[in-house]
Formats: structure tokens, C-alpha cells, sequence
């Protein structure tokens, strides 16, 4: 068995427990993911079971859509609604100022992980220095953000607001959300998010853990060329397949291209 599966998360799941549960429905052991999704989030997990799960890599980099949902003026440590209260401070703007502020992390920018993620510091996860009341200098990494858009806005003395997000491989929603606040004077955490794409995969043809655990997993499996189908391809003819087949390397020219 072998093939990629797109799966709706649910929400108080982690990414580890869907591919666990992946493996006891299969009975297959080589399984992964094509990139992490917090366990609060809900949303598209692409996953690959058996010895297709070498071409993730090429998955991983892909762009990828979520909705998120936030309320500002309320800091957790993790910036989520699972953390625990560290700031709560009420904020006052109007859906203008929060546009504009948005508009400015639109393009390459740098984010600093947050201390509750699974970012690997001298060996060790952040998240478990976290845990040990630890907080240490972090890098900022380079992340783009080809979309980022207000869909909803209510005022109050905590505003709430929603955000479709369009970005690349390793952008940490909630440290964006909160950086927004930050450029609004205040803090903010997220409340929901759900990825909703990964490439031209779309949560709407996902399967959830009831249909995979109904149907079987072999139902559902999704052929490599599709789940592949962003990535850059050409033709060859057979002598060079069977020279790809039996490892031999390729020097691949302009003539190979359709």
C-alpha cells in the first residue's frame, strides 16, 4: 500500500497522533506528514503512507492557506487559545487601522519562533525549555507571506478579528497575529485556525478520521501525480527512465522539457 492521504485534522490532535493512527489503520509503519499543524488547529494534513513518503520533502515546501481567528488585547505564552494568560490589556482600534497593519507583513519577512514549538535549540525543543520555565534568545527566519487578508472584524474592548493567510513553508500564524497587535500597541493570541490548502490541495477533498476509520484508508489514498501535480515536470523517453529506475544520474537539459 503506498499513496499520499489528505485528512482533516481534528482539533486536540497532534499531527503525531493522525500519523499513529494512520499507521494502525494501514498496518503500514513507514508514515509522515507534509508539515506539522498545532494541535488546537484543524485542517489539511497531507500525509504519505509507505514509500512515497520520501517525496514530502517536495510537499512541505509548498504555499499554504489558512482562517484564522484572533482576539487582541489577551497574550498567552503560547499564542494560542491553549496557552496561559500572561497580558491582558483592552485595545482600541477600528477595522481601517487593523488593515493597515496587516498590509505591512504582506511580502518576505522574518519571524521569531515562539518559545511553545518544536524549533530545536543546542539539541534540545523549544517547547520543552518552555515547559522548564526556560525562555531563550531566539533567530528571526525568513518567511513569506503572499497573502494576508481581514475577512471579519468586531470592536469591543477585546477586538476579535478573522484572516485568511496565505504563506510559505515554516510561518507560524500566531507569531504573525501577534506581531500585528504589536503594531497596534497591544497583544493579541489566536483563538482557531484551520489550514485549508496545501498547494492545489484543498481540505475540501480531505477525509476525516471517522471516514478513513469507515472506509479504509485504501479508499481514500490519492495517486503520487496528483499530490505532486505543483511541482515542476518533464518527459524522458524510456532508455533514460530505465537509467532513473536503476539510479543512474541524469543530466537533465532544456531538450528534455514539454
Amino acid at each position: 500500500m503506498t499513496g499520499f492521504l489528505l485528512v482533516d485534522k481534528p482539533s486536540g490532535w497532534t499531527s503525531h497522533d493522525v500519523v499513529a493512527k494512520i499507521r494502525r489503520l494501514s498496518g503500514v509503519k513507514k508514515v509522515g506528514h507534509a508539515g506539522t499543524l498545532d494541535p488546537m488547529a484543524t485542517g489539511l494534513l497531507v500525509v504519505a503512507v509507505g514509500p512515497v513518503t520520501r517525496l514530502l520533502r517536495f510537499l512541505q515546501d509548498l504555499t499554504k492557506t489558512y482562517i484564522a481567528e484572533a482576539t487582541f488585547g489577551i497574550a498567552t505564552d503560547s499564542l494560542d487559545a491553549d496557552g496561559e494568560i500572561t497580558e491582558k490589556a483592552p485595545m482600541a482600534f477600528d477595522r481601517r487601522q487593523l488593515e493597515e497593519a496587516v498590509s505591512t507583513f504582506v511580502g518576505d519577512i522574518e519571524q521569531i519562533p515562539p518559545m511553545v514549538s518544536a524549533v530545536k535549540v543546542g539539541g534540545k525543543k523549544l517547547y520543552e525549555l518552555a515547559r522548564e520555565g526556560k525562555e531563550i534568545e531566539r533567530d528571526a527566519r525568513p518567511v513569506t507571506i503572499h497573502q494576508f487578508e481581514v475577512l471579519g472584524f468586531e470592536p469591543g474592548e477585546y477586538p476579535t478579528a478573522s484572516f485568511r493567510i496565505q504563506s510559505s513553508k515554516g510561518t507560524y500564524v500566531r507569531t504573525l497575529v501577534d506581531d500585528v497587535a504589536r503594531r497596534l500597541g497591544g497583544r493579541a493570541h489566536l483563538t482557531a485556525l484551520r489550514r485549508t490548502t496545501n498547494g492545489s490541495l484543498s481540505v475540501a477533498d480531505a477525509a476525516t478520521i471517522e471516514r478513513l476509520e469507515a472506509d479504509g484508508v485504501d479508499a481514500h489514498l490519492v495517486d503520487p501525480a496528483r499530490a505532486l501535480a505543483d511541482l515542476p515536470s518533464f518527459t524522458i523517453g524510456a532508455e533514460d527512465a530505465a537509467a532513473l529506475i536503476n539510479l543512474i544520474e541524469l543530466r537533465i537539459t532544456d531538450k528534455f522539457y514539454c
